[in-house]
Formats: structure tokens, C-alpha cells, sequence
């Protein structure tokens, strides 16, 4: 035989044994992703602004969305437990709301029933009013609800969520009682923004992201952000007097029962798409802080975050001990 007829026969037997390999190690997964939370809110905005970041990798070959709001998450919650168990390719939106959320509602599942992948961002927080409000100040706000704090209903997510959260705090440091706080929950961003426009709540809170064209539009009027530092003009809390910090957490959650290799390739995954162009140009866009921490380190953080969240509840009367 010559050598070059050898040479291709060689390489017709090796073939089959070696690209089937690399072609299932070079394979982009296709994802399923819960977001449990209807469209137009923080959770949907950073699943899909996390797929399109993945696509950009080409660490994923497709996403599919299921949006299934209520309850804090908690509906959403129970059917990726119940329907994604061992299923190395689904993933779950979630972050503080979540947590306050269960803890409130005694939810019958919990955080300790997925597998933590990977904390992604936090956010500050912004406090609004309609743009036909009577109220200028946070000061004028917080003294109408002192008032009479059931005439001033507040809208944002679910109870129990930072938002709900940030209120008490507000009224507790400004001398009301959080107890009182009239507070109406919405599934959505999207309802939440019509209800506040539409002036049928007095006020309302949510990450500034969801707003920001609202307030940039005069529909919406942003009367203070809860971070340390002011966002887009907006003066902080602390610098009109109330002595309120918090920020608002996202991440990332993988199914019950998977393996830890599978959780460590999702991480993987993860990590490789939060370092992407596409990634940080959502994070400027939204004005969200990359806040990336994986696997072990964010299950910790979350144990953390749970008993901190329930201590802040507790606090302002919302859960009893």
C-alpha cells in the first residue's frame, strides 16, 4: 500500500473515533429558564439580559422562557422544583424578593430545594411618585403617610420583597409604623408602572431600572434612591435624613437533583457569559452593579441573606418569630 493510501485509510478509522467527541464537547446546550415573575420586571429584564449574554458566547444554542409570576416567586418556584428536577439544562431567576417573599408567605418551598449557580447583580432602589403627586420631597411623603398611613397606598412587587422591605425601613426610621403601611403588591413591572402613572397609588418602589424611562419622561417623579451615592440626579435617603441603605440582589438558580459536575459546567456557563460585552452592556444600560459570586460561596451567601431577611422582617413587625 502507499504511503498516502495508508495515510487516508488511517484517518477513515480514526475518525469515528475521535469527532464525535469534539462534537459533543463543542455542543451549545439548549436552556429552559424560569422566570417567575410576569414580563416587565427585574427578574425578566435579567433573565433574558443573561441569555442574550449567553448567545453571545455561544455557550447556549437557544433559551426558552416561561414566565410564571405570583407570590414572590414562590408559584414559579414550586413548578421548576417540581417539573426541572435532574435537569442539568434549566435554570431559575431569583435574588431578595425570593427570599423575603417565603419567609412572609410560609412558603411551603424554599431556596434549600434548587441549586445555587451563581449571584449575578444588585441594584438600588427608587422611591416615586405620580407626576401629578401633591408630594416634592420624600419628606413630604413620608409626613402624609405618618398622618394617616392607611389613606397612602404604596405600589411594588411582591410582599415581602426589598420593596415592601425599603418602605418599612422608611417608616421606621422617619418615626411611623411599619405595620401600617398600606402596601399593594404587583406581579409584574409592567402593572406596577400602570398603577403608579395611573395614579392609583400614592407612591411607589422598585429598582431604578424599571422606572428610569418613566422619570425620564415626566410621567413618573423620583423622589429618592437607596443607595449610597445619588443615580441619575436622584438625591439618597440618607442625604434627605432617613437613615435607609439597601440594595436589591439577582441571581441565578439550577434544578434540584442535578450533579456536581453539572452544577460546576452551569457555573461555567455562567461565569463565561457575565464576562461577555453583551453582559456589561446590560449592566450600564439597567444600571445594574455586577456582583458575581458562584456556587459554594453564593449558597453561603444565601443561608446569610435568609437569616438577615427575616431578622429585617421580624423587625418591622411583617413576620412573627
Amino acid at each position: 500500500m502507499k504511503r498516502r493510501d495508508f495515510s487516508a485509510a488511517a484517518a477513515a478509522v480514526a475518525a469515528p473515533l475521535v469527532l464525535p467527541g469534539i462534537a459533543r464537547a463543542q455542543a451549545a446546550p439548549a436552556i429552559k429558564m424560569m422566570i417567575p415573575a410576569n414580563p416587565g420586571g427585574g427578574w425578566d429584564s435579567t433573565g433574558r439580559a443573561l441569555a442574550a449574554a449567553m448567545q453571545a458566547a455561544k455557550v447556549v444554542s437557544n433559551v426558552q422562557f416561561d414566565n410564571k409570576g405570583g407570590a414572590a416567586g414562590t408559584i414559579g418556584l414550586a413548578q421548576f422544583i417540581n417539573a426541572a428536577k435532574g435537569d442539568p439544562n434549566a435554570l431559575m431567576i431569583g435574588g431578595m424578593v425570593m427570599v423575603g417573599g417565603i419567609l412572609l408567605n410560609k412558603s411551603p418551598v424554599g431556596l434549600d430545594q434548587v441549586t445555587p449557580i451563581a449571584r449575578l447583580t444588585t441594584e438600588n432602589l427608587v422611591v416615586v411618585v405620580p407626576a401629578k403627586s401633591p408630594h416634592k420631597t420624600v419628606g413630604d411623603l413620608m409626613n402624609a403617610f405618618k398622618a394617616n398611613p392607611g389613606a397612602l397606598s404604596w405600589g411594588g412587587g411582591s410582599a415581602g420583597g426589598s420593596d415592601h422591605i425599603l418602605i418599612g425601613l422608611m417608616a421606621r426610621a422617619t418615626g411611623g409604623d411599619p405595620t401600617k403601611v398600606n402596601y399593594v403588591a404587583f406581579k409584574g413591572g409592567g402593572e406596577a408602572v400602570a398603577a403608579i402613572i395611573g395614579g392609583h397609588v400614592a407612591a411607589g418602589v422598585s429598582g431604578l431600572s424599571e422606572f428610569s424611562e418613566h422619570i425620564k419622561s415626566g410621567r413618573m417623579r423620583a423622589l429618592a434612591v437607596s443607595g449610597d451615592a445619588r443615580e441619575e440626579g436622584v438625591p439618597t435617603l440618607r442625604e434627605q435624613g432617613i437613615n435607609v441603605v439597601l440594595g436589591n440582589w439577582r441571581g441565578v438558580f439550577g434544578a434540584p437533583g442535578i450533579t456536581p459536575a453539572q452544577r460546576d459546567a452551569l457555573v461555567n456557563l455562567v461565569r463565561t457569559a457575565t464576562e461577555t460585552p453583551a453582559w456589561k452592556e446590560s449592566l450600564q444600560k439597567n444600571g445594574w452593579q455586577g456582583w458575581f459570586l458562584p456556587g459554594d460561596q453564593y449558597k453561603a451567601f444565601i443561608d446569610e441573606d435568609i437569616k438577615r431577611v427575616g431578622g429585617i422582617l421580624e423587625s418591622l413587625g411583617l413576620v412573627k418569630k
